[in-house]
């Protein structure tokens, strides 16, 4: 049995998530493929063939790749399925939008988010926001899953895998690239940040957001990440929504300022190693999932904080 890792990357730099995959699929002890996608992607391969465990690198080069649209990598991933027993991917927005795709191409059920391989074809899920696990058993020839990758140990950089090149299919014409808008920073990026620094609705507006949490970000080297909530008011961008429905997170160091803690959010910053919380509101769920709480006015001490950091 052979697995096939598909790999996420932005065409420079191999999304750290890759490392965590390669660990999950060390659980069937077979032997692990990565698919490399992209118009030029040999930087990035040549980057996952430096992860431990991988014994082949898939390079697939294509200038309809460029932009990596779900319908062409499904169809890519299903043109040398034939090889592969168990396909799967870092849980994202990337592999969320693809592995479906394959999953419908090949009649098999998909299985989203694993937290645990428990045997070949039995895998530990979580429901209800992460307040439910269930065990759930796949009979599918193929088995496709996206696995939770802060739940893995991202594999060493020590490996030295064959790269080899296969050709894609061609296009899917019926969808096509026309343009993105994309938030320029020094931070962090916000899903393999060591510090988070988060904000909720408490701040009241985007003007708020901005001066009251961003200098402490930048004092910590932090990412900026937010509630749905402040999202939808529209106090900061989509991209930094941490949550079920956004990115999850697993720093060394979460601060939730003005976060109220419900379970949507804290699904997605339960793997924290550790969580601060900063809210007026003694009763907060978030105190609940804190490890160190401070109840008090939030535009008060995160100004006092940041000026207390040299």
């Amino acid at each position: 049995m052979t697995i096939l890792i598909l790999a996420e990357h932005d065409g420079v730099q191999l999304n750290p998530s890759v490392q965590q995959a390669v660990t999950a699929a060390q659980a069937w002890n077979s032997e692990i493929h990565v698919l490399v996608a992209g118009s030029s992607a040999e930087v990035v391969a040549k980057q996952a063939a430096s992860i431990h465990g991988v014994e082949r690198v898939i390079q697939a080069n294509a200038s309809h790749l460029e932009k990596l649209i779900a319908e062409d990598v499904a169809n890519l991933i299903v043109s040398i399925s034939k090889d592969y027993k168990v396909i799967l991917a870092a849980h994202s927005s990337f592999s969320k939008n693809a592995l479906p795709r394959v999953a419908a191409l090949l009649d098999v059920a998909m299985i989203s988010d694993v937290l645990e391989i428990k045997a070949n074809n039995t895998y530990v899920r979580s429901i209800y926001a992460g307040n439910v696990l269930t065990t759930v058993e796949s009979s599918d020839a193929v088995q496709v899953l996206t696995v939770h990758g802060s739940n893995f140990n991202a594999a060493a950089l020590t490996g030295n895998a064959t790269i080899v090149i296969v050709d894609a299919p061609t296009a899917f014409d019926r969808t096509q690239w026309k343009s993105e808008i994309r938030s320029r920073s020094d931070r962090p990026a916000l899903g393999s940040a060591k510090i988070v620094v988060s904000g909720g609705r408490s701040l009241g507006s985007a003007e708020h957001f901005e001066s009251v949490l961003s200098p402490l970000a930048s004092k910590l080297g932090a990412a900026l990440g937010a509630t749905r909530a402040a999202v939808d008011a529209g106090y900061a961008p989509n991209d930094i929504q941490v949550g079920q429905t956004g990115v999850v997170v697993a720093p060394e160091l979460y601060i939730a300022v003005g976060v109220s803690g419900a379970i949507q959010h804290t699904y997605g910053m339960r793997d924290s190693k550790v969580v601060v919380a900063i809210n007026q509101d003694p009763d907060a769920p978030i105190f609940q999932v804190a490890d160190y709480g401070l109840v008090a006015d939030l535009f008060d001490v995160v100004p006092a904080l940041t000026a207390a950091i040299q």
